[in-house]
């Protein structure tokens, strides 16, 4: 009688779209571990809207073990510190060591400051769902207080980054504004200004001129004011002081002017290039060929010599590339070379604006909306969290209401 092949050990440390990927590819094929600080995935790309209180916090976030059901992959909340490369085993904060022959790092990412003093102390940032509940209850907090005093006092919000986060979070909150919180009380929201404030030239620089151009006057029709070649040179507690000595008003500043590779990955001693792991084409972090990274913390250049964007489609086109590495490793077939499909970009501004760019194909407006409406609710998890943002979304549009306008920070 034959004996079947004893299944590799994979142990994959983070849970977002590139880990989340790899472990159901790799789960009849290996004996997998997935690891991540929480027992949920966040859908970042709708995390804004939890911020500017279109989506209730729970619909961006999904159980990791629900999404692992049946699937035979075990789940560990902790964060990893520590590789022992020649035992192969990784230990967690946990103090729980798990064995591996093969490990995946997925870590994601964390807010890059550039180096730009007050960031941390007076901005909030955008990568957790905490902190999209903390900006939600700022922004409602000062709201109640211009209800409260009924005079002229102007109450700011500032975003920081023209990227489609950026841009999403401002013109969001312009929609906000414009609706709801009009409807609450006419006089406060006609004392809030909101501000998009971008370093480079222009707007979503990944579009086409014209698409960049197209999302500026729709957010400017939104009455967001739009700054252009603004660098910012210090975040102040209600100011934003400009490279150029001037200075912005801003009693609520959100960070979205970039990211990082998750710090964790540094701490694990592991090869960098600028923030992220150096990997090869493979995929196989440098000098150590059992160890693959993917996602935002992967740090693998284009045909430019850029890095890959930080991306969502990015980490699961590796992560499914990851999988089929470690299945020719099993196999003892020669690796092949990672080659990213770049599927296009697209951005919301509002209700019916959007842009999307595929290739030469170009759609604004209703049709590019529509398109991001149903990609993003395509791949959020879970079931129930899909029908909780359809509901969401249908009442927003129908009603120009937004039903989760709660104060809900520990404050």
């Amino acid at each position: 009688m034959q004996i079947a092949p004893e299944k590799p050990r994979v142990v994959i440390l983070g849970a977002g779209f590139g880990g989340l990927t790899a472990a159901k590819e790799l789960a009849n094929i290996a004996d997998v571990v997935l690891v991540d600080r929480h027992n949920f995935q966040t859908f970042l790309p709708l995390l804004y809207q939890v911020a500017t209180a279109g989506l209730a916090a729970d619909h961006v976030a999904h159980p990791v073990r629900g999404a692992l059901r049946k699937s035979g992959v075990k789940f560990r909340m902790g964060s990893p510190i520590f590789i022992d490369h020649k035992n192969k085993e990784i230990k967690l904060d946990s103090s729980e060591v798990l064995p591996f022959d093969y490990l995946i790092v997925a870590l994601g990412s964390a807010t890059a400051d550039f180096g730009v003093t007050g960031v941390t102390e007076h901005a909030l940032g955008m990568k957790s769902v905490t902190e999209a509940i903390a900006i939600r209850a700022e922004v409602m907090r000062r709201f109640e207080d211009l209800c409260r005093f009924e005079d002229e006092t102007i109450f700011s919000i500032a975003v920081v980054g023209g990227g489609p986060t950026g841009v999403e979070m401002a013109g969001a909150f312009a929609e906000l504004v414009r609706g709801p919180l009009t409807n609450d009380q006419g006089h406060a929201a006609a004392h809030i200004k909101v501000h998009l404030i971008e370093a480079g030239s222009r707007i979503l620089p990944m579009f086409s001129p014209k698409l960049s151009e197209r999302a500026k006057i729709d957010l400017e029709k939104l009455g967001v004011q739009v700054h252009l070649n603004t660098a910012v040179k210090e975040i102040k507690p209600r100011t934003i002081e400009i490279s150029n000595g001037e200075n912005i008003s801003a009693e609520v500043t959100v960070w979205a002017a970039g990211v990082k590779g998750e710090p964790a990955a540094a701490a694990l001693n592991l090869p960098l290039i600028n923030t992220r792991i150096d990997v090869g084409q493979t995929l196989q972090v440098k000098n150590y060929p059992y160890i693959f990274a993917i996602g935002d913390i992967a740090g693998l250049p284009d045909k430019n010599g850029r890095l890959l964007p930080m991306v969502a489609p990015v980490a699961m086109q590796q992560g499914r590339f990851v999988a089929k590495q470690i299945q020719r490793l099993v196999s003892q077939k020669q690796l092949q070379d990672f080659k990213y499909i770049d599927k296009g970009s697209m951005a919301t501004i509002g209700r019916h604006k959007a842009i999307v760019e595929v290739n030469k194909l170009r759609l604004v407006g209703i049709p590019a909306w529509y398109a991001w409406l149903f990609l993003h609710l395509f791949y959020l998890l879970g079931g129930r969290n899909k029908i909780g943002t359809m509901a969401d979304w249908t009442w927003n549009y129908l009603t120009f209401d937004r039903g989760n306008r709660h104060i809900m920070d520990a404050s």
